[in-house]
């Protein structure tokens, strides 16, 4: 019979487990970026893979201890954890036929309706966050954001 801190190091390092997953699909995923050398000297691949490293390195450093973690969540939130990344497909797919700023709007939307925002504060929510990202992105880092219907 176990007890309950074996469970919650168990669970803790389940998360851990799949964290170091991510770290290290987004590093294989970061080092593919082709790019022209004469643009930057270190290239676009310096941050995802450093991120993927730092985030590999503490993943490591939490799996040799753990420590105390909550239960493993069951019911509606396990389903409202489970809803937000299905929720990550849509703006993704529909980032070339509606846009940047419409794909954020659904995803921040979705994400603070998910999580209990009343469907007006969502919407309201998410309108800040995309004229915010859009603004970021488009003028402060001078980045291509597909305009779909909209542009």
């Amino acid at each position: 019979m176990t007890d309950n801190n074996d469970t919650s190091q168990r669970i803790g390092r389940f998360g851990g487990l799949a964290l170091l997953a991510l770290a290290i699909v987004f590093g294989i995923g970061g080092s593919r970026i082709e790019y022209a050398f004469s643009s930057d000297p270190l290239g676009p691949r310096v941050v995802p893979v450093m991120l993927a490293v730092i985030l590999a390195l503490l993943c490591l450093i939490y799996l040799r201890n753990p420590g105390k973690s909550e239960g493993f969540p069951s019911g509606q939130l396990l389903l409202r954890i489970l809803a937000v990344p299905a929720l990550m497909l849509v703006p993704v797919l529909l980032m070339e036929p509606l846009g940047f700023a419409a794909s954020i709007l659904l995803l921040t939307t979705g994400v603070g309706w998910i999580f209990g925002a009343p469907l007006r504060l969502a919407v309201i929510g998410g309108v800040c966050q995309a004229l915010l990202w859009w603004f970021v992105f488009a003028y402060l880092l001078d980045v291509y954001l597909p305009s779909g219907l909209f542009g």
